[in-house]
């Protein structure tokens, strides 16, 4: 896969408390795209940052129902991706992609 082949699979990495707490046991937590699979993610997280995945999981989160003004509206389903990292292995989210 090239670069940007490799940007498209992973969207933006997740900073709340549940994904600051995963970084403790050495997991980096990131929006990825829907039909992204697992070999995928792992590919493009080893290409783009130079490091040793350990293992991948994924989970889908089904988007709200909410009020839009007025009108019901639905916010998009997501999918997210806590990459677990070998030993000695660190991605500091922090600085951006």
């Amino acid at each position: 896969m090239n670069k940007a082949e490799l940007y498209d699979v992973i969207r933006k990495p997740v900073i709340t408390e549940k994904a600051t707490l995963a970084s403790e046991q050495n997991a980096v937590v990131f929006e990825v795209a829907m039909a992204a699979t697992k070999p995928q993610i792992r590919e493009a997280i080893e290409g783009l940052f130079n490091v040793k995945v350990k293992a991948v999981n994924t989970t889908i989160t089904k988007g709200k129902t909410k009020r839009f003004r007025g009108r019901p509206g639905r916010r998009k389903d997501t999918k997210k991706a806590y990459v677990t990292l070998e030993e000695g292995n660190t991605i500091d989210v922090t600085t951006g992609l």
